[in-house]
């Protein structure tokens, strides 16, 4: 019975060695093998060709951020809607009270989020 537990924790002792070794080696190989001759050519930022004028750290509002991850959300969520408008017909009490209540939960997170002010474009 020993025996049996003890191949257990040596499954989990090799899992764990390559889980930490498989990351890692790559790293280790790139370091000893790239090359170290920087030069201000190989440093320069490129961009599709053209020479970078100006900061690279452009700021941008946050708002276009937070618009864009609540577009996002709720697209993704559209296409849970689809396979049950297909299968309406079909379907149990069960399973159309369970997406009303995702329905319902989905107006209430674009409530919160218009209440929030997120979808205001300033």
């Amino acid at each position: 019975m020993t025996d049996a537990y003890n191949v257990q924790y040596l499954f989990v002792a090799v899992f764990l060695g390559v889980a930490i070794v498989f990351p890692l080696a790559p790293l280790v190989i790139a370091r000893l093998l790239a090359p170290r001759r920087p030069t201000p050519v190989k440093t320069d930022v490129y961009e599709c060709g053209v020479e970078a004028k100006g900061d690279a750290w452009v700021q941008f509002r946050v708002g276009y951020y937070v618009y864009a991850l609540v577009y996002v959300i709720f697209a993704v969520e559209a296409v849970f809607l689809y396979p049950w408008a297909v299968a309406f017909t079909g379907l149990s009490v069960g399973a159309v009270i369970a997406m009303l209540i995702f329905v319902l939960l989905l107006v209430e997170g674009l409530a919160y989020a218009w209440m929030k002010g997120a979808l205001d474009w300033k």
